[in-house]
């Protein structure tokens, strides 16, 4: 008779079919494809796209658009609520384990490196101290977060390099770890260890190409109408949301609803915001050796093929 714990390693035997990388690189609809080709299902690792109601900002695949695939892990959170990595990392492996033992495929696809590592790799999570957090986020609001990095940068190099001195959330995180551990934050970082087994395919083209893509993209969404998308979160306690808020294209959008920016304006900066957070996420996934990096934008045939081939290889 068989035990939980050999059920689930053989559920686990199979690879998740991963894509990364920047932006606005065409993630999402190679995802359709790859799932169609090997009756899978998709796993969302877009952190924004948890939000419910975030759907022009993000790009998030209308319920139409999804060509009747199942998706996961979108529409999880509203947009007061906080996004956890932790909670993600238990409710999405469950959602993996649970295609595989279905006979599917899960094809996991999103550019948060933070939360694609807690997904597939061996992540544990250091405690937390509510009380520590809320005086490190107190000291955050008062000083600056700018203060809280240089404080970071004495105790831990390694994590400050890592970590924008404009991210208070990040910088936060990091000193309470210290201050609860007595250990770096970067200590407790993931390393390149799978405990999901996957196959992780990134998609790469040049920033000449990408920055007028992510160009277009912004005029699309402005023009689906992402003011009134805002308009409405914000009827629904965004501006109160720790994370949801600071998402690129809503905190812009929030400030022209504050008068701070015109349109023109507002959409200027969101494709500037844009561009660095690609610029982020390509520097995020770049050092991992495991990712097989493919030109984009290819040929859906090109990228599935090379999708089925890398499945072949790591099972061989």
């Amino acid at each position: 008779m068989s035990t939980p714990g050999a059920a689930a390693s053989a559920v686990r035997s199979s690879p998740a079919i991963t894509l990364v990388g920047a932006t606005a690189t065409g993630k999402s609809a190679l995802s359709l494809e790859i799932a169609q080709r090997l009756g899978g299902e998709v796993v969302n690792a877009d952190s924004m796209q948890f939000y419910r109601g975030m759907d022009i900002g993000t790009a998030k695949l209308a319920i139409e658009e999804r060509q009747g695939i199942v998706h996961h892990q979108l529409d999880t959170l509203d947009v007061h609520e906080d996004a956890s990595v932790a909670r993600y990392q238990r409710e999405a492996r469950a959602d993996i384990d649970a295609i595989h033992a279905r006979g599917g495929r899960a094809v996991v696809v999103g550019g948060s490196g933070l939360y694609v590592r807690a997904l597939l790799d061996h992540f544990e999570f250091p405690p937390t101290d509510p009380e520590v957090r809320a005086r490190l986020e107190d000291r955050a609001e008062r000083e600056g977060p700018g203060m809280l990095h240089r404080e970071l940068a004495a105790a831990d190099p390694i994590s400050a390099a890592r970590i924008p001195a404009q991210n208070a959330k990040r910088i936060v995180r990091a000193l309470e770890v210290i201050e609860l551990t007595g250990r770096p934050f970067s200590a407790t970082l993931p390393t390149h260890e799978y405990e999901i087994p996957a196959v992780q395919i990134g998609l790469a083209i040049e920033y000449v190409d990408l920055d007028p893509r992510i160009d277009e993209r912004v005029e699309r969404m402005w023009q689906a109408g992402l003011v009134d998308e805002v308009l409405a979160l914000e009827a629904q306690g965004l501006r109160e949301g720790v994370t949801a808020r600071r998402a690129v294209g809503y905190a812009e959008t929030l400030r022209h609803l504050d008068g701070e920016l015109d349109g023109a304006q507002t959409r200027e900066l969101i494709k500037v915001n844009t561009r660095r957070l690609a610029r982020r996420q390509a520097k995020w996934f770049r050092p991992d050796v495991r990712v097989r990096w493919i030109a984009a934008p290819r040929s859906l045939d090109d990228v599935a093929r090379a999708a089925s081939e890398a499945i072949a290889a790591a099972q061989a």
